[in-house]
């Protein structure tokens, strides 16, 4: 949301009074490789396309991309220089990428490139001062269809729709959209807010006040919306999401008021029926507010990496138990087949591969 302070300070990458080191205790199947980003930015968002091409994007403009499976990671300048925060990345292959900038009113932009980031299009620019765009998300086919979510302004819920590969964009009616509660508006953390469950079905995680779950299934024409069990408050709600289909997902949830600290118990679940009905499962071991969420097609059925401001934690077992991979601030993350990439403080980039 627009108002949370997500540059952080070294104090605030210590670790908590009373947190746990690292568990050593990591499933002998997992290896972990530490990349070099060449940035010292704090990285927000990540989108593997493959298991060799993966796009990587964060603050101070920085927007990098990998052809190689993060062995080498190439900068990939974009016009506005160093005066953005790229809180949100979208690809579908080493050549066409999507990036969202976060910010009041003409900062948050969507930008594409489709010659792998020698150049780039602007396609959006925000002209409500009011509104925060925080996360966005394409489906796949010919005119592929793209969904951008933004704080609510004015009154009404801002969802943005283009149906020709971001060429145009639309903000949808209010009568195609639920009526915002107030303030209400979503975490521009990890670029999970927004997520396709497959190509016609989108999911848009709100945060405070209501951790609600709005939801298309016509590829964001119109929507509607469940109420869920997870934290909540005036800085508190849903964070971060990964659906396999479009019934069967997680979701993580925070305290956003304490980054480093929030213990929240209602803040890990899953959904097998595109969100009508939870299971909450077991928070991760270190304290911190959980970001991200990334399921592993290639680890097994119920593994998945969640990111967080108290590190990354990995579960085989669909978020019933957890190991802790790092103590380090994470943010975002993504899989495809059986490797994964995490990205966060200080440009760091892990590689998980299985």
């Amino acid at each position: 949301m627009g108002s949370l302070p997500w540059l952080v300070s070294a104090s605030a990458l210590a670790r908590p009074a009373g947190a746990q080191p690292p568990s050593p205790a990591l499933a002998p199947a997992v290896r972990i490789t530490e990349q070099a980003s060449g940035t010292p930015k704090l990285l927000q968002a990540v989108h593997a396309v493959s298991e060799r091409v993966v796009w990587a994007s964060g603050h101070g403009g920085v927007v990098l991309r990998s052809i190689d499976g993060g062995d080498r990671w190439e900068a990939r300048p974009t016009a506005s220089g160093d005066s953005l925060e790229f809180r949100d990345v979208h690809a579908i292959d080493a050549d066409t990428a999507w990036i969202m900038s976060s910010g009041s009113g003409a900062r948050s932009r969507i930008y594409r490139t489709t010659n792998g980031g020698a150049s780039w299009t602007l396609q959006f620019m925000n002209p409500d001062t009011a509104a925060f765009y925080d996360c966005l998300s394409f489906g796949s086919g010919r005119g592929r269809t793209g969904v951008a979510f933004s704080d609510a302004s004015g009154g009404r819920t801002n969802i943005l729709r283009t149906d020709n590969d971001g060429a145009s964009w639309t903000l949808r009616a209010p009568s195609a959209v639920p009526a915002p509660l107030p303030g209400e508006g979503a975490f521009a953390a990890s670029g999970l807010c927004v997520v396709h469950g497959d190509a016609r079905t989108v999911f848009i995680a709100t945060g405070s006040p209501g951790a609600r779950l709005l939801r298309s299934r016509d590829g964001g024409n119109t929507w509607g919306v469940e109420n869920t069990p997870f934290t909540r408050g005036t800085a508190a709600g849903l964070t971060g999401m990964a659906f396999k289909d479009g019934q069967t997902g997680m979701v993580v949830a925070a305290d956003i008021n304490r980054l480093r600290t929030d213990s929240s118990t209602a803040v890990v679940g899953i959904t097998t029926d595109a969100g009508r009905t939870w299971e909450l499962r077991t928070r991760p071991p270190l304290p911190g507010a959980l970001v991200g969420v990334a399921w592993v097609p290639g680890a097994g059925r119920e593994t998945a990496v969640v990111t967080s401001y108290g590190g990354a934690f990995l579960t085989s077992d669909g978020a019933r138990s957890w190991r802790t991979l790092t103590d380090a601030l994470t943010t975002g993350v993504s899989a495809v087949g059986a490797r994964a990439w995490i990205v966060g403080a200080k440009g760091k980039i892990t590689r998980l591969d299985w």
